[in-house]
Order: C-alpha cells, then structure tokens, then sequence
C-alpha cells in the first residue's frame, strides 16, 4: 500500500477540498473508505481527462482500494 500512500499524499497537498480532505483523513488513520472512494470518482468525473497529473492517478488509486 505504499503506492497508494504516496498517491494520496499528492492529493492531499494538492488544495483541491474534494480530494485533499478525504486523502488528509485517510492518512491520518480515518480510513473511511466509501468517503474516500466517493471523492475519487468524484475528481475523476470532474477532471479526470484535464490532462493534469492526477488524472490517472484517480483511476490507480481506485484500482488499488479495490484489492
């Protein structure tokens, strides 16, 4: 879960609230999941094809929740 740790490190200090504050109350040891997989789909349906550096990152950090 390294990965995923890393990739919602860039979210939480990326200052966008829909992903920061969820990504913030993950790694803080509130790990509610169906909060933080909503604000994902979320990010990903708002900006997922911006061409910014998150764009994929919503998609892996989705997949790896799933496992």
């Amino acid at each position: 879960m390294d990965e995923l740790r890393e990739i919602l490190e860039k979210f939480a200090r990326s200052g966008w609230s829909v992903i920061a504050a969820p990504a913030r109350d993950w790694l803080s040891g509130n790990k509610d999941k169906e909060r933080l997989v909503a604000a994902l789909r979320r990010a990903d349906a708002e900006c997922g094809n911006c061409g910014c550096e998150f764009d994929p990152l919503y998609k892996r950090a989705l997949k790896l929740l799933e496992q």
